[in-house]
């Protein structure tokens, strides 16, 4: 198994910070490694929040140390590779609030990843993407990427993103919209 690199501490705290309020947001995490990121958003009130992890043995990792205090509507944890997942979310018609992204470092993840399939149509059109990677690694933007914030702490960057595709209606509603539904419908839908 490959080693894991989880977000540090700080900036774990200050994506949250920046992100703001949690309840009711749904939250996508991709390439969850040890879960730290998607289990902070269910903590904060996140729901539902579908964390993604190709590695089986993280994955259970991952079950075993949600908070007991979580229903089993609230997350999902899909070990699957990423864009499977990614076909596997689209074809249950999910949109989030919130995707998450910090693929492993120096593995060509930063000219790649806002290439991978169903990407734009997940976020929801209010939605935001962010990219966690290392400075020396910077991300391969275009549109309908458009950056609205990058935050740098040491060598890790965080990189905000916004989707200015027109279609709305595609990135609004489905199955993790609005606060009620996502919480009635989040597991259940996502199966």
């Amino acid at each position: 198994m490959k080693d894991v690199r989880p977000t540090a501490g700080r900036v774990l705290l200050a994506l949250f910070s920046i992100l703001g309020e949690m309840g009711g947001v749904s939250f996508l995490d991709l390439f969850a490694g040890t879960g730290r990121v998607g289990i902070e958003a269910l903590k904060r009130g996140a729901s539902p929040v579908v964390m993604v992890e190709v590695l089986k043995d993280r994955v259970r990792d991952i079950e075993r140390g949600l908070p007991k205090e979580i229903g089993p509507d609230s997350v999902v944890v899909l070990g699957l590779e990423l864009r499977r997942a990614m076909t596997w979310l689209d074809k249950r018609g999910c949109f989030f609030d919130v995707v998450f992204a910090d693929p492993p470092y120096h593995q060509g993840w930063g000219k790649t990843l806002l290439h991978v399939k169903f990407l734009t149509k997940i976020v929801k059109r209010e939605g935001v993407l962010v990219v966690e990677h290392a400075l020396r690694e910077p991300l391969e933007i275009f549109l309908p990427w458009t950056v609205t914030d990058v935050r740098s702490y040491g060598e890790t960057a965080l990189t905000f993103l916004k989707n200015t595709e027109g279609k709305a209606e595609e990135r609004t509603g489905g199955k993790t919209e609005g606060k009620a539904e996502g919480k009635a419908e989040g597991k259940e839908a996502l199966s």
